[in-house]
């Protein structure tokens, strides 16, 4: 990627953080079920039944399978190439894990039961359900999904109206090295003020409070959980599935919200391409990108989610150059060489870039850096 394409900001995927996120969400709902097909054999002894298969693939895409395991507190560890994970089953009895989930193909397989199949035959297995009886159940909890969205767009919309408005937020951003309007807007950031958030998404948005509390973005009392943090909203598919919550000073610290965070930062823009520089704070990137790295991502935080492992791995050409944070503990260099090693068992390359102790990428350019001393750095860097 080239500096001037890194610079174009301002482009359509902005609207997707905008005052208008509720009216993108009604126009990509599903269509009608407008199709009788053919049920497979084992959905109950292959009788026609009224089902959209369009919806069926919604519905899977809302909920990939290792998510929906985990509401099961289903506890797994990665194996192989790292596309897959292994646990005890949840649908027999055992002691020696033998349930496999592909996070690529979004299936599962049990070596003890024989059981196997995607999200609509696990749900049918685990609770006893017929298939037309699964796509119910599934379509209702989607329906949750849905209407969580909607909330964390609106609340993220609330947030970005906020940052223009808090000298402070400003300030935060600007001593962060983060200058350029485009790139704040590009990234969605906005602040929580605190004191208000409750009241503009009960009155004006009209959303439950019940649901605010089990989000996690107030507590019972009413107070924004966010409070004093600039807010990062993190996307799966151009989806906002959690918010990320920087804090501007002490006390409070960063935070996410109690759900999964999503994948790694712009994936899909990054997912072609044959380098990718991997950081793990969000104004990392943003400096990387400021400067004309644009083929940088972020895992925000130094240990990946099955999710975004499984997304390094979708092209065993790539060659990944983890950037992690070169602290006085070696911790990011501990955790850059784990990386390494997991990658390299799942066949990709991988270089371990070292910055000068105790800095970040953020705190490399800050403190006078230039994009041809980066660029050195990317040049030194080393397997494991």
């Amino acid at each position: 990627m080239t500096t001037s394409s890194c610079r174009s900001w301002k482009t359509a995927k902005q609207v997707r953080f905008g005052l208008g996120w509720r009216s993108r969400c009604v126009s990509a709902l599903p269509p009608a079920l407008s199709a009788v097909e053919q049920a497979p054999s084992w959905a109950g002894g292959g009788q026609a039944v009224m089902f959209d298969c369009n919806e069926a693939e919604k519905l899977k895409r809302d909920l990939p399978l290792l998510d929906y395991l985990k509401r099961f507190h289903w506890t797994s560890r990665r194996v192989g190439s790292g596309q897959e994970y292994v646990g005890l089953c949840l649908l027999h009895s055992e002691t020696h894990p033998s349930f496999y989930v592909n996070v690529a193909k979004d299936l599962f397989f049990c070596h003890g039961c024989g059981c196997g199949g995607d999200l609509i035959r696990f749900v049918q297995i685990y609770f006893k359900l017929s298939f037309r009886d699964s796509v119910a159940h599934l379509r209702k909890e989607s329906a949750q999904v849905a209407d969580d969205r909607d909330l964390l767009g609106d609340t993220v919309a609330f947030y970005q109206y906020q940052l223009p408005r808090h000298e402070e937020a400003l300030d935060y951003l600007r001593k962060r090295g983060l200058r350029d309007p485009g790139l704040i807007r590009h990234l969605g950031l906005g602040y929580a003020p605190g004191g208000s958030l409750r009241d503009h998404l009960l009155s004006v948005c009209g959303h439950r409070f019940d649901r605010l509390v089990s989000l996690g973005l107030t507590n019972r009392h009413g107070r924004d959980c966010l409070f004093r943090r600039i807010i990062f909203p993190c996307l799966n598919q151009d989806r906002i599935v959690n918010l990320y919550g920087r804090s501007i000073g002490p006390p409070p610290p960063h935070r996410f919200l109690p759900r999964a965070k999503g994948g790694l930062v712009a994936w899909e823009t990054l997912r072609n391409a044959p380098t990718v520089i991997l950081v793990e704070g969000l104004f990392d990137l943003a400096a990387l990108w400021q400067t004309g790295f644009c083929n940088t991502t972020s895992a925000l935080g130094c240990h990946l989610t099955a999710e975004q492992f499984s997304q390094l791995c979708d092209d065993p050409k790539r060659t990944i150059f983890i950037a992690f944070d070169s602290d006085a503990n070696a911790a990011g260099l501990h955790a850059a060489s784990k990386l390494a090693l997991e990658l390299e068992k799942a066949g990709l390359q991988s270089r371990i870039v070292r910055l000068p102790d105790g800095h970040d990428p953020n705190s490399f350019f800050i403190s006078g850096a230039t994009a041809d001393d980066f660029r050195r750095c990317l040049e030194r860097a080393g397997g494991l």
